[in-house]
């Protein structure tokens, strides 16, 4: 079983930097795609980054140039440091694994998130 752990969420004001971190728990870390999602008030969750388990980073356009996504397989943690912070971004950031198994469906293991907020 795969348990996510969030934190490093909080208050920041625009312009403003916030690095959240995800503990995973398990043996699956190190082979599995990582993923940060956020979900506004009111909206669908949404694609924030991901990164394979060899490190090839992927980003929504909203953040490109503001947020990195890394991982430390030693410590089994994914990171988001996030730059340049707008009233936009504030949502509930939630951390995410991708169990890929041959022939079978994806499996997704989630966090319960973290609130960054970005607000004068």
């Amino acid at each position: 079983q795969v348990q996510l752990v969030e934190s490093g969420g909080g208050l920041v004001q625009p312009g403003g930097s916030l690095r959240l971190s995800c503990a995973a728990s398990g043996t699956l870390f190190r082979i599995s795609p990582m993923g940060w999602y956020r979900q506004a008030p009111g909206k669908q969750r949404e694609l924030v980054a991901t990164v394979t388990s060899t490190g090839t980073t992927n980003y929504a356009d909203s953040v490109k140039g503001r947020f990195t996504i890394s991982r430390d397989n030693a410590k089994n943690t994914v990171y988001l440091q996030m730059n340049s912070l707008k009233p936009e971004d504030t949502a509930v950031y939630y951390c995410n694994l991708q169990r890929l198994r041959i022939g079978l469906p994806r499996l997704d293991y989630w966090g319960e998130g973290t609130l960054v907020t970005v607000s004068s």
